[in-house]
């Protein structure tokens, strides 16, 4: 699944084709995705200016000149391919089944812009979906209400780490997939925080705050870290694994940055550190991590 980096590839792709653009014709090829359309969709949209497009967590969000707000969600396979007047293609990530990239039988909604752009989403597993709500209560849908802060957001502060995970005997990494604590963090990109934090997986979430709450020099630590993580992805175009290209044909290039995620049994990348890339899993889910830098022990407070 698409990871926040890669939704926000995305939304830098998707903004130049409909930001100030009208939808002109709304083409449904199916009655639903993951979930059904919602009623009177098509009709909805066409004729409706698109304000703004935003992100949220691993959402996106298209604010519309009707007082309704667009939500696009890429579930497992979502692409979308945006096929300019001119012939040319912009590129916002693809994320597509292998063995299934972009057949036209999975174009299962079309939108033609003002500005005579097509944009077509595109999902072979169908496990996005695409929803609409009042803008006025956009933070209270329930897509969003249970919903944590935005790591890239100024709120991702050590205070706020410490805030959050205070009390909590749950493993660390468990506390930071959890969307209403932090929102949009995926598995590779908490590996990645980890690591570069100097922090065990297994850490009890709580061990990030002080005995006054406030929080230790990992907390802080860490806060930096997910920032600095998730902005060199997002420069890098995300991450491309099985499921994500661009839609020429480009990869993303985070995964050349890894220094642990899928490096199982190579060379701890920290200067000065002679550990080996170790893996585990917790809670179903492959965690990678050094055995040695991320010692359990060695953490401040």
């Amino acid at each position: 699944m698409p990871e926040l980096p890669e939704v926000e590839t995305v939304r830098r792709g998707l903004a130049p084709a409909m930001v100030g653009a009208r939808f002109t014709r709304v083409t449904l090829r199916r009655p639903n995705l993951r979930f059904p359309f919602p009623d009177r969709f098509a009709e909805r949209l066409e004729g409706r200016t698109v304000v703004d497009l935003a992100r949220r967590a691993k959402y996106l969000v298209a604010g519309l000149d009707s007082g309704e707000t667009l939500i696009l969600h890429l579930g497992m396979s979502g692409r979308f391919d945006v096929a300019m007047p001119d012939g040319s293609n912009l590129s916002p990530g693809d994320f597509y089944l292998e063995g299934a990239q972009g057949t036209p039988k999975h174009d299962h909604v079309v939108m033609a812009m003002s500005t005579g752009a097509t944009i077509t989403y595109n999902d072979a597993r169908r496990f996005g979906f695409m929803d609409l709500v009042p803008t006025r209560t956009l933070a209270a849908c329930r897509h969003f209400a249970a919903m944590g802060i935005e790591p890239l957001s100024p709120a991702l502060t050590g205070a706020a780490v410490a805030r959050l995970f205070r009390h909590k005997i749950t493993p660390l990494k468990a506390a930071l997939l959890d969307q209403r604590l932090i929102a949009g963090l995926g598995n590779i990109y908490v590996c990645e925080a980890l690591h570069r934090a100097g922090l065990h997986p297994e850490t009890r979430a709580g061990h990030l705050a002080a005995s006054d709450g406030g929080p230790t020099p990992k907390a802080h630590r860490l806060a930096t870290v997910i920032r600095e993580v998730l902005e060199e992805a997002v420069a890098a175009g995300g991450s491309t694994l099985r499921d994500y290209v661009h839609t020429d044909g480009s990869s993303g290039a985070f995964q050349h940055a890894f220094r642990v995620y899928d490096r199982t049994g190579e060379a701890c990348r920290t200067s000065g550190c002679n550990g080996i890339v170790a893996r585990m899993t917790q809670a179903g889910r492959s965690t990678f991590f050094c055995e040695t830098c991320q010692n359990r022990d060695a953490l401040d407070g």
